[in-house]
């Protein structure tokens, strides 16, 4: 047996304490601005080094200085701790002063 998907109120309860994040079809998102189109591309690449190393891998966006983050445990279809957890470490991996270089 796998991950566990959070149920809702849980679900809810998590997002009330990550602020910027929504919850729709069974994920969770949040768009970062950044500085600049190569901050974007550095704040990506440091959540694609996280995920590797966390066998948990998001859907990334980047589109000029905005960068979607997506969560979800595609193998239990929905949202689970992992996602919560790793949407937390995102947030912690956006310093928009200290982005500049890797």
């Amino acid at each position: 047996m796998g991950v566990p998907l959070l149920p809702v109120k849980a679900l809810d309860a998590a997002l009330r304490d990550l602020p910027g994040w929504t919850a729709a079809a069974g994920a969770i998102s949040r768009q970062f601005t950044c500085a600049s189109f190569p901050d974007a591309i550095t704040f990506a690449t440091r959540i694609a080094f996280d995920a590797e190393a966390a066998d948990h891998h998001p859907d990334l966006l980047i589109s000029h200085r905005k960068v979607t983050v997506t969560w979800s445990t595609h193998s239990e279809g929905g949202v689970t701790e992992k996602d919560v957890a790793a949407a937390r470490a995102t947030d912690a991996r956006f310093v928009p002063s200290h982005i500049r270089s890797l």
